[in-house]
């Protein structure tokens, strides 16, 4: 299994539930197999996305559009504070 992980601040919770909720299909559409939403204890305007793939091409994919279209514009990202920091991961050897 493959994940994209994503980490950013944002400035308001409903406003950003809003947003990735419109982007449920392009999820779908990339090959998003499940995701995770969570954030630090004592922050809960920064967020942690774990978004889990079958392969690291197409984590590649998604991230490249997210970069592109998404995280570009204000009005496609209007929660978003600063730059995503993320990291596509794989699962360790045993």
């Amino acid at each position: 299994m493959t994940t994209l992980h994503i980490e950013h601040a944002i400035n308001n919770l409903q406003t950003w539930r809003a947003a990735f909720a419109r982007f449920a299909e392009v999820r779908a559409r990339f090959g998003v197999r499940a995701e995770r939403i969570r954030h630090p204890v004592d922050d809960p305007l920064y967020l942690i996305i774990d978004l889990d793939f079958d392969t690291e091409k197409d984590a590649g994919h998604l991230l490249a559009f997210l970069e592109e279209n998404v995280w570009s514009s204000t009005d496609k990202a209007p929660a978003l504070v600063g730059t995503p920091r993320t990291r596509v991961l794989i699962d360790a050897p045993n």
